[in-house]
């Protein structure tokens, strides 16, 4: 194995004298090749193939990187060469107590030694070095019979060459910052050149230095996940000109146009601020105080901003620049400095103005998490898809501030992808981190009775219970009320064609104003023939003129109103269909209003429409109580029980008399009664099909009066379940007035034991005891508790009377 002695020489020489050098190279290596027996060594974990002398025990490496340079006299360079090649080859024989490795990078690296390397000799280097002159006949005198000292039995392993592992998965692909191909190892070099091929990318830098996700399909191409489709490269159809974009104001162009103004750093913000005079600083901020007063008022108003045309030449701006106009009208100054201001700086954009909003809806967030603090608090939570068909998730805040006020706050809307239990939790989450609120201060929860937000198993209330035990979830109790009622109602086949039929025969009659007319016509006349009869009472506000309601999901007591004025103007109905049918022209509009006509006149339509007033007269007392605001928790516990004995007292009781009334009302408006002792026959049925041997009464009694009350009860006592009504009887204990009669602290010392029990240690158990007897001596019997009426006034009366210090798990 041959040994490569190589001697970094920084000397200005020909080239000529560069092969000299060379030649003595290899005649020393030949003398110590046929002295020296030495296994190869790795040394610095990167040396292709090291070489070592060994000198009285010792190791030294030597480089040879002969540089080619100009000298005037090439004799005196000859001299110099040698004079400092016998120097070196005297270095390494005295080095032989000290240790010298050769680099990865092909430097001599000392151990222990400061041993001389020539280096950083400043020469000129020649370049066309072929048109150097060649001595031919050099003598240059060459070292022999040089003796190194071999050190014996060194276990050195053979053939080994050892490289750090590099992770091809890790590479850095910046080549601003990533090491130079050359800098790996020799056996590696393929194997990083394959990697960097492979990712075969393009990247947009201006989009990725400026990018602004706005979920555009394909906008992340050239910034997260790079361009590797090469066919869609060039022609026509070239992608990177389609991502370049024809409009000036392209997301590329925006962010290349970015990219310069960045790089301008005599246009920078800061510079033109720092120039300004104090004169141009207030007039600039006269000028935004305008627009922010303008959008502030607007904002609160609930009043759109944009206009159709906003061109400066239209009569309507819409409302923001026509208010802009009022407040220049009445302010001269600052009319002038919107009129000199440049056009690139008018504050008045539509950008501008959201962005103005932004900074209002962050310092409105940031009041509300400060009311928070680290108190326990309530979400409310509901969804709906918005004109431009996304689904927007609501979140509103229950609390009661530092003063002792209960305070609902509106905080935000989420844009979510879908309605699921696990995208609304998510959504709910990441807003309640946005804001470092925790998840375990949260309290309850309120939504509507959707299966996915009320879902015993995965529900939204279920997911945010597993991670919030003590996250209640209280359905609003008007809403449990109307699903109640009607939905349950709808449950039965019957009531949900009447329902279907109201409808239609709401659409029909108040479909034209002309209609409207009529019908207001037929029931003023109506009116005044049942006030000759004496069959109405006059007096103040009554026997209104009215028109049909329409019955809304939403509004919980419109079904009843509607069901209230039909069965008032039924008679003015009739009379209008009656109208419409022997006017009509055309067959589709007759055969509609005949439609309605036999439906609203149909035995089975007047008997359920009785019905369902009955039942919702029952509960509209307690359907209004529920949505008072003013209306305290126990009063309504005491509604709901009370609602449901009525409704089972109906059931029981009132059938006989409901069939005599709707028959009555029949024969008054000449309505075919049915034989209740017939045989009754379905609907678009055979007598020879039917099973079942029953008669019409047996119908209209069981199938329809039993199964819609039924339905209703049933889903009573589902939807106002026991455990939901257990914490809020035991939560209103320090009602005030409730307090007064009876002050139930055992009631409380249960709130938290079965409700709340690592909210409290058992110390502070046993001192809430003691606590609760004090509060009772000293707190309700005091002569202004008397006064209070709810508990949010209660809680502001033990703030200010400093009670709340003293009773702290009380309050």
């Amino acid at each position: 194995m041959g040994i490569k002695v190589m001697v970094i020489l920084r000397v200005s020489c020909q080239a000529t004298m560069a092969r000299v050098i060379v030649k003595m190279a290899k005649e020393t290596a030949q003398l110590a090749r046929d002295n020296v027996r030495l296994k190869q060594r790795s040394w610095a974990g990167q040396i292709e193939q090291p070489a070592a002398a060994v000198a009285s025990g010792s190791r030294v490496g030597l480089t040879l990187s002969p540089t080619v340079a100009t000298s005037t006299s090439s004799h005196g360079l000859m001299a110099a060469a040698r004079s400092r090649w016998e120097s070196k080859l005297h270095d390494i024989t005295d080095s032989r107590r000290h240790g010298v490795g050769v680099g990865s990078s092909g430097v001599v690296g000392v151990e222990n030694v400061d041993a001389p390397i020539l280096e950083n000799v400043d020469a000129p280097i020649l370049e066309n070095v072929e048109d150097a002159p060649i001595l031919e006949t050099v003598d240059a005198p060459i070292l022999e019979n040089v003796h190194f000292l071999i050190q014996e039995n060194v276990d050195v392993p053979i053939s080994q060459t050892q490289f750090q592992r590099v992770d091809l998965d890790s590479l850095d692909y910046d080549p601003g910052t990533r090491k130079q191909i050359w800098e790996y190892h020799v056996n590696q070099r393929d194997e990083i050149r394959w990697a960097y091929i492979k990712k075969d990318a393009a990247y947009c830098l201006p989009c990725f230095v400026f990018n602004n996700p706005n979920g555009v399909v394909g906008q992340n191409t050239f910034t997260v996940g790079g361009f590797r489709n090469w066919k869609k490269v060039g022609g026509k159809d070239c992608y990177f000109q389609s991502h370049i974009g024809k409009d000036l104001n392209s997301a590329y162009r925006v962010a290349e146009q970015k990219c310069k103004d960045l790089m301008n750093q005599w246009q920078h913000l800061q510079r033109v601020v720092n120039h300004f005079t104090i004169e141009q600083i207030a007039n600039n901020r006269l000028q935004l105080k305008a627009t922010i007063f303008i959008v502030r008022y607007l904002a609160f108003q609930a009043i759109a901003f944009r206009g159709r045309d906003e061109n400066c030449s239209s009569l309507n701006r819409g409302n923001f620049f026509e208010s802009l106009g009022i407040v220049t009208f009445w302010n001269e100054k600052v009319a002038e400095i919107i009129e000199k201001a440049p056009k690139n700086a008018t504050y008045t954009s539509p950008s501008i103005q959201k962005e103005i909003l932004h900074v209002f809806s962050a310092k409105v967030k940031k009041a509300i998490r400060e009311e928070i603090g680290d108190a326990k608090f309530y979400i409310i939570v509901d969804e709906a898809c918005d004109e431009s068909m996304k689904e927007q998730m609501v979140v509103v805040f229950r609390y009661v501030d530092v003063e002792g006020f209960v305070k609902e706050r509106f905080f935000g809307l989420i844009h979510v992808a879908d309605t699921a239990a696990l995208t609304l939790k998510n959504g709910i989450y990441s807003l309640l981190s946005q804001h470092c609120l925790d998840i375990q201060n949260v309290r309850g929860q309120g939504y509507d009775g959707a299966s996915n937000m009320r879902g015993m198993w995965n529900g939204l209330q279920a997911l945010i219970l597993n991670d919030c035990p003590y996250a209640y979830y209280i359905h609003c109790f008007a809403h449990r009320l109307q699903l109640a009622l009607v939905k349950a109602s709808k449950q039965v086949n019957a009531i949900s064609h009447f329902f279907l039929a109201l409808l239609f025969l709401i659409k029909t009659v108040n479909a034209s104003c002309k209609r409207n007319d009529q019908l207001k016509v037929a029931n003023a006349n109506e009116i005044a023939r049942l006030i000759d009869l004496e069959e109405l009472e006059t007096g103040s506000g009554l026997n209104q003129i009215g028109t049909l309601q329409r019955p809304v999901e939403t509004r919980w007591s419109s079904h009843f109103r509607s069901v209230s004025s039909l069965l008032r103007m039924f008679s003015s109905i009739v009379e209008v269909l009656q109208s419409i049918i022997d006017d009509a022209i055309d067959g589709e509009h007759r055969a509609e209003t005949e439609s309605a006509y036999e439906g609203l006149t149909s035995f089975e339509f007047v008997f359920i429409l009785h019905l369902e007033k009955k039942t919702m007269e029952i509960t509209d007392k307690l359907c209004q109580a529920l949505q008072s605001q003013s209306q305290d928790i126990l009063n309504a516990m005491h509604l709901v029980s009370s609602t449901k004995a009525l409704i089972q007292k109906f059931r029981d009781d009132e059938w006989d008399g409901l069939l005599t009334t709707v028959i009555s009302f029949c024969e008054k408006r000449c309505i075919d009664v049915l034989d209740m002792n017939a045989r009754y026959v379905p609907r678009r049925g055979r007598a020879r099909n039917q099973k079942d041997n029953i008669t019409i009464e047996h119908h209209y009694r069981v199938n329809i009066f039993y199964a819609t009350i039924d339905s209703q009860l049933q889903e009573l006592n589902y939807r106002f379940d026991e455990d939901a009504m257990e914490l809020l009887r035991l939560s209103s204990t320090l009602e005030p007035r409730e307090a007064l009669k009876s002050f139930r602290s055992s009631d409380l010392c249960l709130l938290v034991e079965n409700f709340y029990p690592q909210d409290f240690t058992d110390y502070e158990k046993q001192v809430m005891k003691k606590e609760l007897y004090h509060f009772e001596h000293n707190v309700v019997q005091d002569p202004k508790f008397k006064e209070l009426k709810s508990l949010s006034e209660l809680s502001q009366w033990l703030v200010r009377t400093r009670n709340s210090e003293h009773y702290k798990l009380v309050y």
